[in-house]
């Protein structure tokens, strides 16, 4: 039976709804292959929050060959470095970052941070949120607190200069890198309201995503605050809604939080927790995932 192929505005709709929309969990057979450039990103985004590494590296690959243009080749090189954070490599995923911020910091000191696009999709105040976050979360994962602290205040000095009109996904991603850093740096207070300010903002979004990965960085607060019955039942919410919309990494993290949990009073150990993890890492490293060895001291 003859399909025919999608129309630009469907696809383009398709692809930006898998990737930062209600759908994420479009298979890679229901998701249309990308015409442009901007498309090329949408898809790798929209494979990589399903785990599947090694189609969301093709895409970008695509992406390097495919365009010149500074901002989508700068959002490309982040979205790279956010696949390798998620497996552990932090220090690879700095270069990707570092590569992103070099290629779009100039624009922002000779436009205004509203650069004017022919298509939709990211500008270049969009794109630097994103290398500095990037950049952020890189130094917290090799234990460099402090500059993590001054990336973020560097990203929140550049959403501030165009604050009329607010951009939901990179307000998003600082609020989380803000979370753990405070999370990191012993402040689990400041970290739950860092989460759940960032929970607000993705809830009045039209990312699923965003939204369950906020409340996961909730879950992660909570427990460290103590209030472990929120906790668990947030990360319990986080766990069915992975699985029912196949975001395997976030699905990972939240069964890793929960074999931190202590168990509920009065039941014994909770193993199921612990199983889900090694079924998630499993299916990782089958899309193509690998994560960091961790060296045991």
């Amino acid at each position: 039976m003859f399909v025919p192929a999608p129309s630009f505005e469907t696809r383009s709709a398709l692809l930006a709804d898998a990737a930062f929309g209600a759908h994420p969990d479009r298979s890679a057979d229901e998701l249309p292959m990308a015409k442009n450039a901007l498309e090329i990103w949408w898809r790798a985004v929209a494979l990589g929050g399903q785990g599947r590494y090694a189609a969301a590296r093709v895409e970008l690959s695509r992406l390097r060959v495919d365009t010149t243009d500074p901002i989508l080749l700068a959002v490309g090189a982040a979205t790279e470095g956010s696949l390798l954070r998620q497996l552990g490599w932090h220090a690879r995923a700095a270069r990707h970052d570092g590569c992103a911020a070099a290629s779009v910091l100039p624009l922002l000191s000779r436009t205004h941070p509203r650069q004017e696009r022919d298509t939709p999709g990211p500008d270049a105040l969009e794109a630097a949120a994103d290398a500095l976050t990037g950049l952020a979360a890189d130094a917290l994962g090799t234990g460099r607190i402090e500059l993590a602290t001054r990336l973020l205040d560097r990203c929140a000095a550049l959403l501030d200069r165009d604050s009329a009109a607010p951009r939901w996904r990179p307000s998003v991603r600082l609020g989380w890198v803000r979370a753990e850093t405070a999370l990191a740096s012993g402040q689990a207070a400041r970290a739950l309201a860092e989460a759940e300010a960032a929970l607000r903002l993705a809830e009045c979004s039209p990312s699923l995503r965003h939204e369950v990965k906020s409340r996961l960085l909730v879950a992660a607060s909570a427990a460290a605050v103590g209030d472990i019955e929120r906790a668990r039942v947030l990360a319990e919410t986080v766990a069915g809604q992975c699985r029912d919309h196949d975001l395997l990494p976030l699905r990972w993290a939240s069964a890793m939080l929960r074999t931190g949990l202590p168990a509920e009073e009065g039941a014994g150990p909770d193993t199921s927790a612990g199983r889900e993890v090694a079924v998630c890492a499993v299916a990782i490293a089958r899309r193509g995932g690998r994560f960091r060895p961790t060296t045991m001291s």
